[in-house]
């Protein structure tokens, strides 16, 4: 399980906080919260049970349980720096 990945983006001189959650293997999935001056402005959970089913080794699956995380960062964080997410 990887606890969480955090990203500060800033556009138009506002700044935003971006955090990924994995909310764990029972679940098999993670949140994805925007948060805008102490609130959520978006918010989405990714599941990767597709990951689990592959049974990989437990490294290999952290590595893609986290590249997935870190993807949805990314893509959010490029959605606020676009003006998409505000």
């Amino acid at each position: 399980m990887i606890v969480g990945l955090n990203l500060r983006v800033e556009h138009e001189g506002r700044q935003y906080h971006v955090q990924v959650e994995d909310l764990g293997e029972a679940r098999a999935c993670f949140e994805v919260h925007v948060h805008e001056g102490g609130g959520i402005i978006w918010s989405k959970q990714v599941g990767y049970q597709e990951i689990l089913d592959q049974n990989l080794p437990r490294s290999e699956q952290d590595d893609a349980v986290r590249s997935s995380m870190e993807k949805v960062l990314h893509t959010a964080a490029t959605a606020i720096a676009r003006g998409k997410l505000q």
